[in-house]
Order: structure tokens, then sequence, then C-alpha cells
């Protein structure tokens, strides 16, 4: 990672950071998540899918959180970026991290099957942006350190089975932080760190990218091997299950880029609808999980193939998030949380 850069780049990075327009790449990478949350969600409509299918099913729900906590990482280095001080920056975010937390308990109560992430995701902001105050290098040893740190932790965590018994909140409160089977900060914030570290370095094609590009492969396969030739058994957030989500995030992030910087516009008009689904990211994640909610209600868990259900999931809410994007604007659920937290939207952003 580099640690410094010329002043023009940062004063262009700046620049770039206080304009009104959206970046792309944040965009982008927001809406590949979501895309994968959505077809990771979508997963029980065809439970009955070849071995091959359910493997891809598999390793794209893998890299929906981990890549999720990576742009909010950038999108929380970019609002550093913009200056607006740091006391009212703390509160800020810490207010729109307690808001996701609490929109996401109240999600849990709604009867989905979807594991919800977002109590995780705000817990993100409480914690990891002040972490941002620091400077780039001692940012990449707090990322590595916690990296480091997070399967003792989570060993430590899992044998706390009093919680179990807690009120609904602080059981929430403890998977987001630790203990839950899918999501908790203690694995979530390498990942958030990062995204910052990548925003201050720039996106660009240059020796870290093709590192990075190189390491993808290597950590997502040499996981796999391990875990097979040595039958080791892996749990959600050890440290294999960590490096299996580095190759994916890694992957991601590397196609992206490379896309995205290429030359000529008709590589980013392609990238268009995906950044308009990163756009409005929180409010198709709200509706996707209302959906399921209300079939999951009307007819149980599905026991065979119901093709209706996975096409209304995924085509169908990306077809609606595209149009909301392009006849509308800013989602309903980003436009409220704006508000609410002091940082208003306009319907139209270009």
């Amino acid at each position: 990672m580099s640690t410094g850069n010329a002043t023009s780049t940062m004063s262009d990075r700046r620049s770039a950071s206080r304009s009104p327009q959206r970046m792309l790449i944040p965009d982008v990478l927001r809406g590949v998540a979501i895309l994968a949350m959505l077809i990771a969600h979508a997963g029980p409509f065809v439970p009955d899918m070849p071995k091959v299918l359910l493997f891809i099913q598999s390793t794209i729900n893998d890299v929906a959180s981990p890549l999720f906590a990576l742009v909010m990482g950038i999108s929380a280095q970019l609002v550093w970026n913009r200056r607006a001080g740091v006391a009212r920056t703390l509160v800020q975010q810490s207010w729109r991290g307690v808001l996701l937390v609490a929109l996401g308990i109240w999600m849990t109560t709604w009867g989905s099957w979807v594991m919800i992430v977002l109590q995780s995701l705000g817990l993100l902001l409480i914690f990891g942006v002040p972490l941002l105050l620091l400077g780039t290098r001692t940012l990449i040893i707090a990322a590595a350190a916690i990296a480091l740190l997070s399967q003792p932790l989570l060993m430590l965590a899992r044998g706390a089975t009093w919680l179990y018994t807690q009120p609904l909140i602080v059981q929430e409160l403890a998977n987001g932080l630790a203990v839950g089977r899918s999501y908790r900060l203690i694995n979530l914030l390498p990942f958030f760190l990062l995204g910052a570290l990548l925003l201050r370095h720039g996106f660009r094609r240059d020796r870290l990218l093709w590192v990075m590009a190189a390491v993808a492969p290597v950590a997502f396969l040499g996981s796999m091997a391990v875990e097979r030739f040595f039958k080791v058994a892996v749990q959600s957030g050890d440290y294999l299950d960590t490096l299996h989500d580095v190759g994916l995030v890694f992957a991601a992030y590397v196609v992206v880029v490379l896309v995205a910087t290429a030359g000529g516009g008709a590589f980013q008009r392609m990238l268009g609808p995906v950044g308009a689904w990163g756009q409005v990211a929180l409010s198709l994640y709200v509706l996707h999980v209302g959906v399921i909610a209300l079939w999951a209600r009307s007819n149980g868990f599905p026991q065979t193939n119901e093709p209706l259900g996975w096409l209304l999931i995924v085509p169908g809410m990306a077809l609606l998030a595209w149009a909301w994007v392009r006849f509308v604007g800013t989602g309903p659920i980003e436009w409220l949380l704006g508000m609410i937290t002091g940082r208003p939207r306009k319907w139209r952003v270009r």
C-alpha cells in the first residue's frame, strides 16, 4: 500500500471527493455486493440445482458482506475528505450506524429466511470511522492487527453461551460484534479499513492493483486446498474463511477498477446499471428482504423450485433499482437516512 503520493495527485483526489457528482467505482462495487446478496438470498427459491450451480451461488454469497464492508470504508473515507469537521463527522456517522443497527434488529422480526447484515454494517460505522483519523501507515498496522486477532477473539466469543438467554437487542448486538453465524464486526472491520486505504491510494492501474490481482486466485484457491487436503474444519470467520473472502474481494475490486479505468466511455456506460444498483443498495436490500418475508409468511420455506420467486428477487429487483435511479434518483431509504442524520440528499444526483 502506497503511503505517499504527489501533492497534485492528493489535490485531485480531494477535489473529486468534494464533487457533487458520484464516483463510479464505489457505486459499482456496492452494486456488485447487493447483486451478490440478491442471488444468495434468492437461493432457497431454487433448492434443486446442480452441485456446480450451488457452488457458484455459495461463492457469490461469500463475497457480498466483505465487499459491502470494503465499500463502506471507501465511503467513510470520502466523508472525511469532505472536511465537515471531526466532531460533526463522528456524530453523523455514529448516528447513521445506530440507525442501521436499529433497522437491522427490526428486520430480524419480519420472518424472512435472510440473515440480516445491517447490524454489523452499522457497528462498522460506529467503531470503524474513528479509526480513519489514523495516518495511513498506522491504519495499515491496525487493519493487519485486527485481522490477526480475529480468530482468537471469535474463539472466546463462541464460548459465551450465556448471551443466548439475553433480550433480543443484546443478542443482536452480540451477533453483530462477534458471535453471529454469518456477519461479525471482527471480520468485516479489516475490509472496512482496507476500503479507506484503497481510496487514499487512488483507484488506478499500478503495482498495487497487479499485486491484488495476483493474490486473489492464490488466496481463494489456497484456502480451499488447505481445507480439503488437510481436512481442516473451517468455521465462518476463521483465518481460512477470511483468506477465502480476501481472494473474492480482491478479484471483484481488480475487475471493477480495470473495467472502469479502461479507455473510452463504452466500458463506463456498460457499468452504469451496476452502479445504479449501488446507488440504491440500502433501499434495495430492505425491499427484497420485505418481499421474501411476505413470501415466507404466505407460502413457507420453499421445498421445491419456485422460479417465480427467484425471478422476482434477482432480475426483478435489479430492474426496479435501475428504473428508480433512471427516472427518480436517490433511493427512499438513503434519502430518509440522510435527512435524519443531517446529511440531506437531493433526489436527483449526477
